[in-house]
Formats: structure tokens, sequence, C-alpha cells
């Protein structure tokens, strides 16, 4: 095992252990910075419940055993959220995804969801598998954007130039629209179409935002202490970089 190896390694163990510590501590709750992309999701998922529309919730192409496992996830836990607040409206929320794993365990949480919001099986397959190829996967997402009395989007995940697609679609039907995705392309599109884009790393954040559990709000803690870590890394390579020490 080489170093490079061994650094990965270390530095998982020193994640998944900051993780564990911050969860447990028992300390008071940091007040989290104000994402106004955040704030109106909240808005626009009452108002979704209020007059009857559907929330729609789209994963992306990624899985969850793919090096996009991350946005993905981060999407999952999203959806779980979003789906406990608006499953006992007039219109269950919806998922769309572009891979099989992600359709089956999106299907999965909006039934879950839909059993402890009702009492009730629900009898109905709300996550769907709209396309495996780019614009594939943006062709099948599209008609529940038109069809199925959506008032709110939340597109968060791996999307690449077709999250246009989505965007248009919404904007035409006047439904608010929060997206975010791990790829540069994808957000340098959504920046420009979307009502509220996320940038960076503010797409791992939300379900922090949505629903602040101890291991959520213990990520935060985790990326800020790890950001730090990288840029004093950084600055100190440089200063001995600059010194003839490297």
């Amino acid at each position: 095992m080489n170093w490079l190896a061994i650094a990965g390694l270390g530095l998982v163990v020193l994640t998944a252990g900051m993780m564990l510590g911050f969860a447990a501590a028992r300390g008071k709750v940091r007040r989290l910075r104000e994402i106004r992309a955040f704030s109106r999701l909240h808005d626009a998922i009452g108002r979704a419940v209020e007059e009857g529309g559907r929330l729609h919730i789209s994963a992306g192409r990624g899985g969850v055993i793919t090096p996009q496992s991350a946005s993905t996830l981060a999407a999952l836990i999203l959806l779980r959220r979003a789906a406990d607040l608006t499953s006992a409206g007039d219109r269950p929320p919806m998922a769309t995804s572009g891979e099989s794993l992600t359709t089956l365990l999106s299907d999965d949480l909006l039934r879950a969801a839909y059993r402890a919001a009702t009492g009730l099986s629900a009898s109905f397959i709300n996550g769907r598998l709209s396309g495996l190829t780019p614009f594939s996967y943006a062709a099948g997402a599209l008609p529940v954007i038109y069809d199925e009395s959506v008032s709110a989007n939340i597109l968060l995940g791996h999307f690449g130039l077709e999250s246009a697609l989505l965007t248009d679609a919404a904007e035409r039907k006047r439904a608010f629209t929060l997206a975010g995705s791990d790829s540069l392309s994808a957000q340098a599109v959504l920046y420009a179409t979307a009502e509220e884009p996320l940038l960076g790393e503010d797409i791992y954040a939300a379900p922090a935002y949505l629903h602040p559990a101890a291991m959520h709000l213990a990520s935060l803690r985790t990326q800020d202490v790890l950001r730090w870590l990288i840029i004093g890394t950084v600055v100190l390579g440089a200063l001995l970089k600059a010194g003839g020490l490297l």
C-alpha cells in the first residue's frame, strides 16, 4: 500500500470520526447561515400543499455506487424529507431519475413517506426511471413537469446540459425550481436558468436545511473543518515551496 492510499484511508477515518463525534456532542446547536434558496423552498413546499399542487424531485442521472454517489445520496435524503412534508397533500410528490437503482430507492422512500403520513400503503408508483441517457432522461421527465400539476421542482444530483430543458419547462409552467449539481457545466447552466440555483457544496448542505438532524448538522461541521485543513495545507505547501524546502 503506497502513501497515497494510506493518506486516503486516513482521511476517510478522520472524516467518519469527526462526523460521529460532532453528532454525539451535546453542545449548543449552531445557527445555520441564511441561504435564500432553502427559505424559498420551504415556502414553495407549503404553497404546494395548501394549493393542491405537486412536488417533483429529480435525483439526476447518478447512482449510489458511482463516482457521483455523494450528490445522489444528498438528493435521496432531501427527497425523503420533502416527501414527509407533502405526502399528506392532495397530490403526493413524484420523483424522476436516470439510473435504475436510484429509481428503486426513490420509489421506496416515497412509499415510506406516504405510509408514515397517511397510515396507508401507496397503490401507485411515483418513482419513475425517465431515461438512461442524458436527453432521454430529460425527455422522460418533461411530461411530469408539464402534465402532473407540478408547482415546485427540486433538481438535485448529477446532471449535464440537458438540465436546461427541465428548468425551461418549469419556467414555462411558472413553477418554482431549486436546482444544484456536482457537474460544473450543469452548474453554469442552472445558474442562468434555475429560479434558485445551488452552487458548490451547498448541494450537500440541502438535507441539513430541510431537516436539521444531528448527523446532517455534523456533516456541515465536518465540511467546515476539512475546508480549513485543505486551506492550511495549501498555504503551508506554498510557504515551504517559497522557502526552498520543497
